[in-house]
């Protein structure tokens, strides 16, 4: 028998720090009036954290690869916009009853609404999809405002300390949410299989994953999401919430469900509906992320990128 926590993580002095410094700086936010709080936060991250943690040089780095021949002034725009929106999300999700009250009186549109609200009615399962694009969590809480029991999927942070609160804010936002792994695998299983409705971002680099054209380059994409879709006949559903430019009102969109073919293909029509997303909003796309980390694209050459074929700008 192991002793009392003998499996807990060893004590690191620089995630305690970093995630006291956080949870200072959120606590300080969080004094402030809704508005102003967004606004702080956003600044802070495209003046001080987005440039100190390298945010602002890999998301020119994914612009400059995707497209090469966007002008020098909007690609400083659109770099300004992703981190501007990463620090109102970071805030917002912490901002709990603030957020839920004001994402409860978004009404959601589009086809994939009625559909949603048929499979609740049939207990048909449901996984809905996007991207981190906007702040996907908009969507979840109007959903769940209006009855639907929305579970999220999410991976643990490295920073336990931080893992902790960070977990708890997605708690709360209604639904149940499920670490990554095979106990939360089995988890979000059996909710679909009870009717469910699950949430899944699928626009991160996996290793190992089969490649699909995303942005005109190959980016690993796994195809799980598709294949549990198969596996437990569900509707794949792609959702997104996209922020006003208001900086505070959001959008809530439900698509058509993708149509059943084979996980590839179900993948493949998943990522051309957020390619038409982040062409038509730049910003709201998490463009620090290493998506393309497969094709090793933040260690090209400026020569290896003169020679690479041009792609689609927005």
């Amino acid at each position: 028998m192991s002793s009392p926590g003998e499996d807990r993580p060893p004590f690191r002095l620089d995630h305690f720090l970093v995630n006291l410094g956080l949870r200072g700086l959120i606590g300080l936010a969080l004094c402030l009036p809704y508005r102003l709080r967004l606004a702080f936060i956003g600044w802070l991250m495209r003046r001080v954290i987005g440039p100190m943690a390298g945010y602002s040089v890999r998301a020119r780095e994914n612009l400059d690869w995707v497209w090469p021949d966007l002008p020098m002034v909007e690609r400083e725009r659109i770099v300004t916009e992703v981190l501007d929106n990463s620090g109102r999300t970071l805030i917002e999700n912490y901002s709990t009853r603030a957020f839920l009250a004001r994402a409860a009186r978004i009404e959601p549109e589009g086809p994939g609404y009625a559909v949603l609200q048929a499979a609740r009615d049939a207990r048909r399962p449901v996984i809905l999809i996007s991207g981190h694009f906007g702040n996907y969590e908009a969507a979840r809480a109007s959903l769940v405002a209006r009855g639907f029991s929305i579970g999220g999927l999410y991976r643990n942070l490295s920073n336990r300390y931080f893992n902790a609160h960070y977990v708890g804010t997605m708690q709360a936002f209604g639904g149940p949410v499920f670490p990554q792994g095979r106990a939360g695998t089995a988890g979000f299983v059996r909710h679909l299989k009870a009717g469910g409705q699950l949430v899944l971002l699928f626009d991160q680099d996996v290793p190992g994953a089969p490649s699909l054209p995303f942005l005109g380059h190959p980016a690993r994409t796994a195809p799980s999401a598709a294949e549990l879709a198969l596996r437990l006949d569900a509707l794949l559903i792609p959702f997104y919430a996209t922020r006003q430019p208001d900086g505070l009102g959001f959008r809530v969109e439900l698509e058509a469900p993708v149509p059943p073919g084979t996980a590839e293909e179900m993948m493949l029509a998943v990522t051309r509906s957020l390619e038409a997303r982040v062409k038509a909003h730049p910003g709201q796309w998490f463009w620090v992320h290493r998506r393309w980390k497969g094709q090793g694209n933040g260690l090209w050459s400026r020569r290896e990128k003169r020679l690479k074929p041009p792609s689609d700008q927005p």
